[in-house]
């Protein structure tokens, strides 16, 4: 009975859980999307989408599977995808159509050519592709390859225009889905340790079954005695363990939803709330969840002059002045034409005048960049969109920003603030309009766009008016210092400017003749067309351009971290919490975050692994970190994946005793290797914050899975097992609710053992008594009515207690390492517990028989009676901080027992009751079993008292 009800409760929450999952999953896969067929568009649903089929999705739309990119509505035959809940980078993606079918001249036009995509199997890279487009009906057959570029992949959100794809892969072969790992059901540490207490109980149960018989001296049918013997102890083993154990966490769940100081938080998975209270490790995700991924420029550097937030306006002032028109000639730039520096026109090589050198640098930030500008289209143009252009509405206010990365995005908006701003961009052209409303147009000749190998990206423009071709590149200063003219304060600027926490890109560019760029030309398109090794042979054409280039500018930009990040990872680290951060972005973005959240103290030093790929570097690098002491480890996905193939065990090693570790470049199923690999090799307990889907299978895997709602979708936090709004109220949720949820739990979890084993114990003595008898002691309803509501609520009241408060808990983090020892429920705190419920039952039992005179049924009344009393008394000592709730708790159970003595006349002698005999037996047995035990525990706190209370008092 109680065992059916008890496994009701369990399976009745997690069904309701598994429910919503249920839900929120038929809810994606009921998405309708238009399919595109020779008869026209039809409606399916995103469950019956299939390999080949033709999908046309909506500006705002997900996309349903992986494809290759056909056609768009756009002019330009490129659009921008949201990626972000797919690498967890909140920079829009530029994609390209196939020019093959981007030309054709209608949509229909799809149907008459006959062409087929070859793709490469399905694979976890989800920045990596392969593949060929052929058309056969034309003469010669067009072949066309096809790169990453071209791929639309599933959970990525169309951000600009309509596309049409054509489906590649579906289901579990999506990058995405083979991207994110099965999630297991998670088992608090805790339930594990009471199932081992719950297992010694059970060897206890039988043990003392066993040796009652034997006493008896196996006569008769003895096996028959040794069942009801079984029977009768039975009660050690606590079964209403489980639903009380749920009821609390129910409770915690609750509490942690009201915490004024948390708004938003919500609880999706009630089973581990304790698991808060013993966190070792930390893993987080940068973007997003450590930085609002916001960018504000910072700071322009020209070598010379340093321009600061508030020195904005001395630019400004330099671009409104008409450029000094500089006589260019192949080679480079001449004197420029200021009358002071006339003077020393004869030299070769003039130092430009800062003027100059502002306009040159402003200019070639407002042209080297991914960003188009975008018009919102006035209301009531519904349709297609094929609307005129003079329904557009071209002023300053409407316009917006569209790029593959934040970065660019603030750059750009820098020279719109400082009077340069750009106004239009195709994929042949861009506009600029300078602060005396001039427009500048510039033809693009090429496109170099930022690879994580290159570190760089490159354009070369053709200026209208006087036909001058330059080549512009920024980049990382790791790229870019071996590309541009020797200088002697770019690499320290670099280093200054990193400190402060700022993403700095080096610009630089070069001045072409007609005839260099043509050689170049014919170089750059046979390397493109190339089979084998295509990246390599077009890196090394482009390479040939990269030589003695002019540096122009340093640039700093800010990535605003998260409100309070860098008191919480304080916090957390005074807790004992070793920290790692596991990112998808670039080396240099991630390190620069880690030193301006304080994740890497000042003081400290970073050890960046080198890439290793094989074995032997692999070795060699390891024995280099084995050498430092106390310094912070920044190592990035692949050189991990080399490692934890050859040295998981050493590398696990050296990585638990850093006091800080950055992975950079993760991709989504390395996030979750590393959760694994901590918990594998240290045995403690991680947690995983993160915001994007990106961090899905990381949440999955860690023992605890934190999920921020922040700008990267809610997938995250769907996923996770506790969901918050802000990064901050991490500090909270570990050291006050994580704090409270293991105490009592512990306490709870170790009341309840008691209970039943105190009764066990009297009834071992009483059976030991009456020549090892096998009666029960307590009949039929005074059983039930022990485990049920004499003693119920003031044992659940438990889980209000507390023993810090939580301003307290707050202040002083340290508190939270003793936690991670695991010393409020063990072996030895277990051991305690029963010592006491022996030396309990062993008083009450042979107290009562010792003080009664003629009747049994006076035995059963004085040892009931003192045994309710005890456990109400036991369950006051042990509360550390009383709560309202629990004394009414307290009084009601005494209340309702004394009320149910009138109705318990079947088992008690009533007139007995109300004598002052009866009274004051039942105060001394009581006096006896627990009096002794105040005492113990008054000498305990003055001789050791635990840590807390030093704070307190």
């Amino acid at each position: 009975m109680t065992q059916g009800f008890v496994l009701a409760v369990t399976i009745m929450r997690e069904a309701i859980d598994e429910f919503r999952r249920f839900q929120r999953d038929k809810e994606v896969n009921s998405q309708l999307y238009s399919k595109l067929t020779v008869r026209g568009k039809v409606q399916v649903k995103s469950s019956d989408i299939q390999v080949g089929d033709l999908i046309i999705v909506e500006k705002n739309q997900r996309i349903p599977s992986d494809m290759v990119f056909l056609r768009t509505s756009e002019k330009a035959g490129s659009c921008f995808i949201r990626t972000d809940q797919l690498d967890g980078e909140t920079d829009w993606k530029l994609k390209v159509a196939v020019s093959c079918t981007q030309r054709l001249p209608a949509l229909g036009d799809l149907f008459s050519i006959s062409a087929y995509v070859y793709a490469q199997k399905p694979q976890l890279d989800i920045h990596s592709f392969e593949g060929t487009f052929t058309r056969e009906d034309s003469d010669p057959p067009i072949h066309e390859s096809l790169s990453i570029e071209n791929t639309l992949w599933a959970n990525t959100i169309v951000a600009s225009g309509t596309v049409i794809g054509v489906v590649i892969y579906t289901g579990k072969e999506t990058r995405s889905v083979m991207n994110t790992s099965n999630p297991k059901n998670k088992v608090g540490l805790l339930d594990l340790e009471l199932n081992q207490l719950t297992k010694a109980l059970f060897v206890a149960l039988v043990a003392l079954s066993v040796v009652m018989v034997t006493l008896q001296g196996f006569v008769g049918p003895w096996y028959r005695s040794l069942f009801r013997f079984l029977l009768l102890f039975s009660y050690i083993i606590p079964i209403s363990l489980r639903v009380n154990l749920d009821m609390g966490k129910a409770a915690y769940g609750w509490m942690i939803m009201k915490d004024e100081s948390i708004p938003g938080t919500v609880v999706r998975t009630s089973t581990i709330p304790e698991e808060l209270g013993r966190l070792v490790y930390l893993l987080t995700d940068k973007t997003g969840t450590l930085t609002q991924n916001e960018m504000v420029f910072k700071r322009l550097h020209l070598g010379t002059v340093s321009y600061g937030a508030d020195t904005m306006d001395e630019i400004q002032g330099h671009l409104r002045n008409p450029c000094p028109q500089t006589q260019s000639q192949a080679g480079g730039n001449n004197a420029s034409s200021t009358p002071p520096r006339k003077a020393q026109s004869s030299a070769p090589k003039v130092r430009k005048s800062v003027s100059s050198r502002v306009h040159e640098a402003v200019k070639a930030i407002a042209l080297c960049h991914n960003v188009s500008p975008v018009y919102e289209s006035r209301a009531g143009v519904g349709g297609e969109a094929e609307y005129a252009e003079a329904d557009q509405d071209f002023s300053d206010g409407n316009r917006t920003y569209q790029a593959a990365s934040p970065d660019e995005v603030a750059l750009v908006q820098w020279t719109e603030s400082v009077g340069l701003t750009l106004v239009s961009r195709d994929l042949g052209s861009v506009q600029l309009r300078t602060p005396s409303g001039q427009i500048q147009t510039y033809c693009i000749l090429q496109m170099f766009p930022f690879t994580s190998e290159s570190k760089r990206m490159g354009v070369i423009v053709r200026d209208e008016s006087t036909a001058e071709i330059t080549f512009y590149m920024k980049g990382a200063d790791v790229a870019m210092s071996s590309i541009v003219q020797y200088n002697d304060w770019l690499e320290e600027e670099c280093g200054n400017m990193a400190r402060e926490g700022l993403r700095t890109l080096v610009v630089a560019k070069r001045a072409l003749t007609e005839e260099q760029y043509q050689d170049f030309e014919s170089r750059y398109s046979q390397a493109k067309l190339s089979i084998h090794d295509r990246a390599l042979k077009v890196a090394a054409v482009v390479e040939s351009l990269e030589r003695q280039m002019e540096l122009l500018c340093l640039t700093g930009v800010e990535d605003r971290l998260q409100a309070d990040v860098r008191p919480t990872l304080e916090l957390l680290r005074n807790a004992g919490i070793k920290i790692w951060m596991l990112t998808g972005d670039k080396l240099e973005t991630a390190t620069c975050i880690a030193k301006s959240s304080h994740l890497v103290s000042r003081t400290q030093d970073i050890h960046i692994f080198r890439p290793v790929t094989n074995r032997g570097e692999a070795h060699l690098e390891l024995n280099a970190f084995r050498r430092k002491h106390d310094c912070a480890l920044v190592i990035s996905g692949d050189s991990l994946e080399v490692c934890l193939k050859y040295y998981e065990h050493e590398l696990a090693e050296l990585a638990c005793q850093c006091p800080a570790v950055v992975c950079c470049r993760c991709s989504p199923t390395q996030k979750a290797r590393i959760a694994k690999l901590l918990q594998h090799h240290t045995g403690k307990r991680t947690c995983a914050v993160g915001d994007g889907g990106n961090d899905v299978s990381m949440i999955q895997a860690a023992d605890c899975g934190i999920g921020i709602e922040g700008k990267e979708g809610r997938q995250a936090s769907l996923a996770a097992d506790f969901s918050v709004t802000q990064f901050r109220h991490i500090g909270r949720l570990l050291m006050v609710h994580g704090r409270s949820s293991y105490k009592r739990s512990a306490a709870l979890g170790q009341f309840v053992m008691h209970r039943g084993l105190i009764i066990s114990t009297m009834q071992a003595v009483f059976s030991s008594v009456f020549y090892f008898a096998s009666v029960p002691l307590y009949q039929g309803f005074l059983m039930v009515g022990y485990a049920t509501i004499y003693t119920m609520f003031p044992v659940f009241s438990l889980v209000l207690d507390q023993d810090v408060k939580p301003e307290t808990a707050m202040l002083y983090p340290e508190l939270y390492k003793d936690l991670t020892k695991g010393r409020s429920l063990s072996f030895k705190t277990f051991l305690v517990w029963v010592l006491i419920s022996i030396y309990q039952g062993g008083i009450l039992m042979y107290g009562a028989l010792l003080l009664f005179e003629s009747e049994f049924v006076h035995v059963l009344a004085i040892s009931f009676t003192a045994l309710i009393l005890t456990e109400l008394l036991m369950v006051a000592l042990t509360i550390r901080t009383w709560h309202w709730l629990m004394a009414v708790a307290e009084v009601l159970s005494l209340g309702c027992y004394v009320a149910s003595l009138a109705f318990l006349n079947e088992y008690f002698d009533v007139a007995f009751i109300t004598t002052v005999t009866f009274v004051w037996k039942v105060s001394a047995i009581t006096m006896v079993s627990c009096l002794p035990l105040y005492v113990l525990k008054y000498l305990k706190r003055k001789l050791s008292p635990p840590s807390y209370t030093k704070l307190t008092s």
